[in-house]
């Protein structure tokens, strides 16, 4: 798959609920309209003027086009959804998931190139994932895992504003990620851990497989 490449909301959507089909939040219904959401809160929040690196969208390249127009998704944005649709599941408000994505994006964007380059063969070898596993060791079901690690309060709930998150960063492996948690953020924090480099050949597969409709639907 060709980081050019471009998908049709329809592709992403099929994509995206296929890769998440294991997981118990993934009923396809539910998941259109929570990509919707996702989508409808990217064109419709302020820019995030607050910290470096933020770009004016999550979603979208350019300008995000308005409601009834055609739109075309590069590969990375296909992942970006995925993402946040796991940032979701796992309690965020979807303005927070949005800023998140927004403010990620440019380091986020240049890991799944990275990642979309190893050879998946080494990737995800099952001896050597074997060979590596030990009591006590978090399973990242890859040989060289990198994380997207995000910190808030411990009183974190759906109905908390932004202000619960106190930091994110993307750790290349268990130890830059334990290092995060233990020494870059104060006690007390909770820490939601993502592992992205399975997931991105998963969804680029599962994109191979989809078709282009022939009427373009909403964006």
């Amino acid at each position: 798959m060709g980081f050019r490449q471009r998908f049709k909301r329809n592709q992403v959507e099929e994509a995206v609920i296929a890769t998440l089909k294991a997981d118990p939040d993934a009923d396809g219904p539910s998941l259109r309209i929570r990509m919707k959401r996702l989508f409808d809160a990217d064109r419709e929040l302020s820019a995030d003027q607050h910290g470096s690196g933020a770009v004016r969208y999550a979603f979208y390249s350019d300008d995000a086009p308005g409601s009834g127009v055609e739109v075309w998704f590069s590969a990375y944005e296909a992942f970006a959804v995925l993402v946040a649709l796991r940032i979701l599941a796992h309690g965020w408000p979807q303005s927070t998931v949005v800023r998140i994505m927004r403010r990620v994006r440019k380091d986020l964007e240049n890991e799944h190139r990275d990642i979309m380059q190893k050879d998946v063969r080494r990737l995800f070898d099952q001896e050597a994932l074997r060979r590596e596993a030990r009591p006590g060791l978090m399973v990242a079901n890859s040989t060289d895992p990198v994380f997207l690690a995000i910190t808030a309060a411990e009183s974190l709930s759906r109905r908390e504003s932004k202000r619960a998150l106190k930091g994110f960063a993307l750790c290349r492996g268990r130890e830059r990620l334990m290092e995060f948690i233990l020494k870059d953020m104060p006690v007390g924090m909770v820490t939601t851990s993502l592992e992205l480099s399975n997931a991105a050949h998963r969804l680029a597969a599962n994109l191979a497989r989809t078709q282009p409709s022939r009427r373009g639907r909403a964006g």
